[in-house]
């Protein structure tokens, strides 16, 4: 099982060392400039999602049977009660293997929204200064659209919410890399995420990952 699966982590000065305890093989992108392992240093823009899709249009000949894919520190969403470990993300990580899940969100919980990624937390006085698009909607409908020139759902039901799931490289190769290159300029357009294109992504992994392939495009200029 060791060598079906990779785990891809998006580091931003957290500790990673859990990852070892996982017993996979991983890649740590480290994006806080202060990561004395072995890394692959990214510049800080564009949340998780950028990390992900860059470690898909470079590795995307190569990827791994399973692939997963999470934040440096990603227990709290794995729990009702955040009290995830390593051994709970061992668990799920042997639990999607075993019955050849092709995506499985890990969160303990699921979101539905409308277009404008309501409801969300973006206007919540608490919340101000969190995100640098605090006080705008997401953008989910029109990233839907652009990503794949159709009109999205009416309710969207975001099964990996936080940007912590699994998903076979083989599902991954139902779209092209172009798809995934375009998807990183989106994201690279909007580096500081103002307009909240990281926070529509995790809304959409799911549709991404899908395996629909009339939703591909002929061009991604």
């Amino acid at each position: 099982m060791r060598d079906t699966v990779k785990v891809i982590i998006a580091r931003y000065r957290e500790d990673v060392a859990w990852a070892a305890a996982l017993g996979y093989d991983y890649v740590v992108y480290d994006k806080g400039g202060d990561f004395g392992g072995e890394a692959r240093q990214l510049e800080n823009v564009g949340r998780e999602a950028h990390t992900y899709l860059t470690h898909i249009v470079r590795e995307y000949d190569s990827l791994a049977p399973v692939n997963v894919f999470v934040q440096g520190s990603p227990f709290d969403h794995l729990d009702e009660r955040g009290n995830g470990s390593p051994e709970t993300l061992r668990s799920m990580i042997e639990d999607v293997v075993d019955r050849g899940a092709p995506f499985k969100g890990f969160a303990w919980f699921k979101l539905q929204c409308d277009h404008l990624g309501r409801p969300h937390d973006m206007f919540k006085p608490e919340n101000r200064g969190r995100w640098a698009g605090w006080g705008r909607d997401i953008p989910v409908g029109e990233v839907f659209t652009k990503l794949f020139g159709a009109d999205p759902p009416e309710r969207i039901t975001a099964r990996a919410p936080t940007g912590i799931f699994a998903v076979t490289g083989e599902r991954i190769r139902t779209r092209p890399r172009a798809f995934y290159e375009y998807a990183l300029r989106l994201v690279e357009a909007d580096p500081d995420d103002a307009r909240n294109t990281g926070h529509a992504l995790e809304r959409l992994w799911q549709h991404i990952f899908n395996g629909n392939l009339a939703w591909n495009r002929e061009d991604y200029d």
